[in-house]
């Protein structure tokens, strides 16, 4: 019975995390090595942008086609590590990499 729950389990497990996964894989890999953690970055986008459906627009716009214009970093790190790479993921999995990342910094029912 046992075996039957792990297998059961490990078959299921890589289909719960997927859109964790695609965050992770695409998002944190790359951002983990710069001074500037993902979080500022979301704080900079909220304070800019303010709504969740502002928030997501405009990141999902910076990642399709990232101009300096549009970007919140600043001049010392665009100059440092230049603007980010247009994405190549497909526009499903740039939703669910950007829903991920804000269900994971939102403060919005967090705060008491």
């Amino acid at each position: 019975m046992g075996r039957i729950a792990v297998t059961i389990l490990l078959i299921l497990s890589p289909l719960l995390s997927t859109d964790i996964n695609i965050y992770e894989q695409n998002c944190v890999k790359c951002h983990e090595n710069m001074p500037v953690s993902l979080d500022k970055f979301f704080f900079n986008y909220l304070l800019k942008y303010s709504s969740e459906r502002r928030v997501k627009q405009a990141l999902r716009n910076y990642l399709k086609h990232p101009r300096r214009k549009a970007s919140l970093a600043t001049e010392e790190l665009v100059s440092r590590y230049g603007l980010m790479p247009k994405t190549d993921l497909s526009d499903e999995d740039l939703r669910k990499a950007i829903d991920t990342y804000w269900d994971k910094y939102k403060v919005f029912g967090k705060i008491e």
